[in-house]
């Protein structure tokens, strides 16, 4: 499980789509920091501030590179000369308000985008590992009480979550006809595919987030409103999703990666998937005070009320384990955004550290699963 303690991704070279957005500016910070050899290829960070610019991550790659993984050219250049041990995509239209505002544009780059990735590491002359990050949105949901597991029909109602759907069995495509599990000796490209659940942290400044407005109302001495206090997600912080994205990497860089050439949820156990409006008091607790009111109007863009996912499959089969419950990823959250409204921490000092406390709470993690009398 705990990767950052071995040599898995010292001197491996990473070829990251996203890198400059919210999850992808961390896996970068992460990855470099454990060795790796990092290009990242994406668009300009999306927004203003970003963690990207704020951690000076770009001085930390390998190569960098502005431009749009539909350039499938450039895209399989950029890729060429990067020459990957891993793969590992992220970039995509990822909230739901935009992708009713811009439905054509979402399927454009959470489809075809995947498939420019796909095409170029095909082109490549020595096979990669490949993680292709989708999302806990691509399953058809039915609002059912339990989580959904991997075996479970794909394809949500609304556009983001439809065009998820859509670029996982997209994925699956590739891995039969192109890539087929049982052939790796032959074409050498080990694919999986990792869906996660709702992710918070510092750093996000991602439009329509709902971490990002209440900071912004707090930081503003404002009430936070929110536009859906009832809905129940699978909430996690940055950090333990990218664990589970780098363990998946691992697995698939190790000697048994056809074990692993499939898809995979990435969430938090049983227990930390509350409301919306808990989320806002327990964020407001840790900031030490604030105010929320309940926004929710009739015909706002629709989006699912229950979202739980099971992870039974990574734990059992990845040895993968959350290390933090829901508070202390809300806490951590606060934590972050209080000391860069301050000003009182470097933020690429600051983002590193709370990388180490969640390397020291994997390692705790592991040290008691090595002493339990039931091993996974």
């Amino acid at each position: 499980m705990n990767f950052a303690n071995d040599q898995t991704f010292r001197g491996k070279r990473v070829f990251l789509t996203g890198h400059t957005g919210f999850k992808g500016s961390w896996l970068a910070l992460w990855l470099t920091r454990m060795g790796a050899e990092v290009t990242g290829y994406a668009w300009a960070p999306p927004t203003q501030p970003n963690h990207f610019a704020l951690a000076e991550i770009e001085a930390r790659l390998h190569r960098h590179y502005e431009a749009d993984i539909r350039d499938a050219e450039r895209l399989q250049a950029a890729m060429q000369e990067s020459c990957p041990d891993l793969v590992m995509h992220l970039a995509a239209q990822s909230v739901v308000r935009t992708s009713y505002q811009s439905p054509r544009e979402t399927f454009d780059i959470n489809v075809m985008g995947s498939i420019s990735v796909l095409d170029a590491v095909a082109a490549l002359e020595s096979p990669p590992a490949v993680v292709m990050v989708t999302s806990d949105k691509c399953y058809e949901n039915v609002e059912q009480v339990w989580g959904y597991r991997e075996s479970d029909a794909l394809g949500e109602h609304d556009p983001y979550g439809g065009s998820k759907g859509a670029a996982e069995i997209a994925i699956r495509s590739y891995r039969h006809s192109f890539f087929p599990v049982d052939q790796i000796s032959r074409h050498g490209v080990r694919l999986a595919s990792a869906r996660a659940g709702n992710v918070i942290g510092g750093g996000d400044w991602t439009k329509d987030a709902l971490i990002v407005d209440v900071f912004k109302a707090l930081a503003s001495n404002q009430p936070v409103e929110i536009r859906s206090p009832t809905a129940l997600r699978p909430w996690q912080h940055v950090l333990q999703c990218l664990s589970g994205y780098l363990t998946l990497a691992s697995k698939l860089l190790s000697n048994d990666a056809a074990n692993y050439c499939s898809g995979w949820n990435i969430g938090p156990l049983p227990g930390n998937e509350i409301p919306v409006m808990q989320v806002v008091r327990q964020f407001i607790e840790h900031w030490g005070g604030g105010e929320v009111v309940d926004a929710s109007r009739p015909g706002q863009p629709n989006e699912a009320n229950i979202l739980r996912l099971a992870i039974d499959k990574a734990i059992w089969e990845l040895a993968w384990r959350p290390c933090w419950d829901v508070d202390q990823a809300i806490e951590k959250t606060a934590t972050w955004y209080q000391h860069y409204l301050h000003q009182d921490q470097d933020i690429a000092e600051l983002s590193l550290g709370q990388i180490a406390e969640y390397e020291a709470a994997m390692q705790t993690m592991q040290i008691s699963l090595d002493r339990s009398p039931v091993k996974i």
